[in-house]
């Protein structure tokens, strides 16, 4: 029997590694540098306008407090603290600083109550939800300056408000709200509760549209109670939204300036004035550029506490539900 023989492997060439298995797997490949650029081409046009719109103006701010710009005399040359020690000893600005926290915690306060109200009501199912929905809205949807000549109207001594006031027996004369220093105030923040009230409802609304109904079923098959159940399940699901809310409300309260300027002027006796009003006086009817930029910095400071108080308890909030 002849035996086969059987051909030798053919040895790789010299020179040659034979492949190794590790080297053919897939390697992760590097992303292309021209998709790492695309997202960050899409972002600038956004930073530019943020930058142009938002940060150049408040950093331009802040420079010119330090400044004594006028463009009545015509100077401009750097102070220092000069218009920082100004502030300090000037009772107007005082005045005006307290009575815009003042406005600002008693409308913030009474606008998240209220529309909390006319949340849990309008989350409800009922027949022409949609319409009342809408009808709500009304009041938040009229500009400032409509809503400000009304109220001017309605409190004015001959306006609707006195008449009913006069008809009902509950005054004998004509009430001066807008004239009298101790009304003219609260008077502008019921102007701004009406105005601002359906949107604190608006944002809650959507808080609690996003509180699963299965809870309520839960705590009703549980036999708590209605009032249980907001306290310890609504609530505490709402507090975050809660908490937003009125600090938007509270940061765009602190800035008010078309309300009073519309129906008061900032009077009488100054008794409406606000940081707005007041910086707006000393800048374009003063002409002081460098001690408004001041007013209109202490005003930005400010209101960086207000966000800064507002954020720690949202803050601790999510570390709790953490």
């Amino acid at each position: 029997m002849s035996s086969t023989s059987v051909a030798p492997k053919a040895s790789p060439a010299d020179g040659q590694r034979s492949p190794n298995p590790e080297s053919t797997r897939l390697r992760p490949s590097r992303t292309p540098w021209r998709q790492l650029l695309a997202p960050v081409l899409l972002v600038v046009p956004m930073l530019a306008s943020l930058l142009a719109v938002s940060l150049y103006p408040v950093l331009r701010t802040i420079w010119m407090a330090f400044r004594n710009t006028s463009l009545e005399t015509q100077s401009d040359q750097f102070t220092g603290l000069a218009n920082l020690r100004r502030l300090a000893r000037d009772a107007m600005f005082w005045q005006a600083w307290r009575q815009t926290l003042e406005f600002t915690a008693v409308t913030t306060i009474v606008e998240t109550l209220l529309g909390l109200v006319i949340a849990l009501a309008l989350v409800k199912t009922f027949r022409g939800r949609g319409l009342v929905r809408a009808a709500v809205l009304v009041p938040w949807a009229i500009p400032t300056v409509v809503t400000a000549r009304m109220f001017s109207w309605l409190f004015d001594q001959g306006g609707l408000v006195n008449y009913l006031l006069v008809t009902l027996h509950l005054v004998s004369q004509p009430v001066n709200f807008l004239g009298s220093t101790t009304l003219a105030l609260p008077t502008l923040m019921v102007a701004d509760i009406w105005k601002t009230t359906p949107f604190m409802a608006l944002l809650l609304l959507a808080g609690l549209q996003t509180i699963p109904p299965d809870l309520a079923e839960a705590a009703r098959i549980d036999g708590a109670s209605a009032w249980n159940y907001f306290r310890r399940v609504r609530l505490p699901l709402l507090m975050p939204t809660l908490l937003v809310a009125s600090l938007l409300r509270a940061l765009d309260a602190f800035r008010v300036f078309d309300l009073p300027y519309v129906v008061t002027g900032g009077g009488p006796a100054s008794s409406t004035q606000t940081m707005s009003t007041y910086a707006y006086n000393v800048l374009f009817s003063g002409l002081e550029l460098g001690y408004g930029s001041m007013i209109a910095t202490a005003m930005f400071v400010t209101e960086l506490v207000i966000a800064g108080v507002f954020g720690l308890f949202i803050v601790r909030r999510i570390r709790q539900e953490a």
